[in-house]
């Protein structure tokens, strides 16, 4: 027996093309399209930096801080044991947490013409990205 489908070939692989392209548009890919623009365009997209240090030379850099909060919710199981002294009921409980993840996201910037314009970028740790 064969199966015959016709029409709609490229939609599985359109889709796992999707969906590699978004899982490749990590943070370095994004902080990349920013360099040679204004540090304006950053501060439009996400708001006012958490910190700006002055490097010397006409340099600066511009730090954005992201903190993510997770909840990881608890369980509880339970297993029927039989014993010496009969049947019991045996319960595993295991607690919830909060997890949290503090990342920096941070650009260099130089003074040109009375504003100041992204040069580079720090890579963010690996968990950021």
């Amino acid at each position: 027996m064969s199966i015959i489908t016709t029409g709609r070939k490229w939609a599985p692989r359109a889709l796992l093309a999707a969906a590699l392209l978004a899982m490749s548009a990590c943070a370095s890919d994004i902080m990349k399209n920013y360099i040679g623009q204004p540090v304006e365009s950053v501060v439009l997209d996400y708001g006012p930096p958490t910190a700006i240090v002055d490097l010397g030379s006409g340099e600066r850099a511009y730090q954005w801080r992201k903190t993510s909060t997770n909840v990881v919710a608890g369980s509880t199981s339970g297993e029927i044991r039989r014993t010496r002294r009969g049947t019991e009921y045996q319960t595993t409980e295991t607690p919830g947490y909060v997890e949290s993840q503090e990342c920096f996201y941070t650009f260099y910037a130089r003074a040109s013409g009375g504003r100041w314009f992204i040069t580079n970028f720090r890579q963010p740790k690996l968990e950021c990205e």
